[in-house]
């Protein structure tokens, strides 16, 4: 069976469902944090191995103890997934801390921040737009003022002749 194939990518899927219903639900282990989730999970194409993606929000010190309890928890799990699902073998489990979820949320905070400034910025400049052209108008006020005068006087000339 190809790492890549459709059965596989349906045993990942399923192997997923049942560890995530288990950490949440039949785990008691005080070290595993209530907020971990199983991100993905490959197992490999011979089904002797599976590395499980854990994702768990807290500091590093939460993250490592979930591993070691999710780590000493694995047999357990291992003989669930055995009668869960209808395997050839079961996987021996590899519990890996994956980031990329509180690095996702990093970039998001980072990208509102920028828009955040963006649009402080846009508001200024439009202020001082909004500033330049009142002044610009009180000035075209004095300008066409001036001209109006200058009109008259021409039309003046004009009658006179």
């Amino acid at each position: 069976m190809r790492k890549n194939s459709i059965k596989n990518t349906r045993i990942n899927g399923e192997v997923q469902k049942v560890l995530s219903t288990l950490i949440s639900r039949e785990i008691k282990d005080p070290r595993i944090n209530p907020m971990t989730s199983v991100v993905a999970v490959e197992v490999a194409p011979d089904l002797k191995t599976a590395k499980v993606y854990i994702s768990v929000l807290g500091d590093d010190e939460s993250k490592e103890a979930t591993r070691k309890g999710l780590k000493s928890a694995a047999s357990f799990m291992r003989g669930q997934l055995a009668k869960t699902l209808n395997l050839r073998n079961t996987p021996e489990l590899t519990f890996i801390i994956d980031s990329s979820i509180e690095y996702g949320v990093h970039m998001s905070k980072l990208i509102d921040e920028v828009n955040r400034k963006s649009i402080h910025s846009d508001e200024e400049l439009t202020e001082d737009e909004d500033d330049d052209a009142s002044d610009s108008d009180d000035s075209d006020d004095d300008t066409s003022d001036s001209d109006d005068d200058e009109d008259d006087t021409e039309d003046d000339a004009d009658r006179e002749d």
